[in-house]
């Protein structure tokens, strides 16, 4: 126990007359003078990708939407054959 407290130099030590201390100095104030962080902006996370023009962008997302329409009328026409080929019983509920 005795070898704890020769380890800790600062335990005796006024910290109140240390603090006074340095506001009372006014060279220490204007070295360390702490800035008043400016106003965040609420930035989107969307608001720095590249932007298209409006017909480049109604043509890019059309496309995109047509060719998911296509591939909808095609897979209906893929279900409707193989409706066909079954004989046209889609569901059993006999079995």
């Amino acid at each position: 126990m005795g070898t704890e407290e020769a380890k800790d130099p600062l335990k005796g030590m006024e910290w109140k007359s240390i603090g006074d201390s340095v506001q009372n100095e006014p060279n220490a104030g204007t070295a360390l003078k702490k800035r008043l962080p400016r106003k965040v902006r609420q930035i989107p996370e969307w608001y720095f990708l590249p932007r298209r023009s409006l017909p480049s962008a109604i043509a890019f997302y059309g496309t995109w939407i047509v060719a998911g329409v296509g591939a909808g009328m095609l897979a209906e026409i893929w279900i409707n054959k193989k409706v066909k080929e079954d004989g046209g019983i889609i569901w059993e509920f006999d079995k």
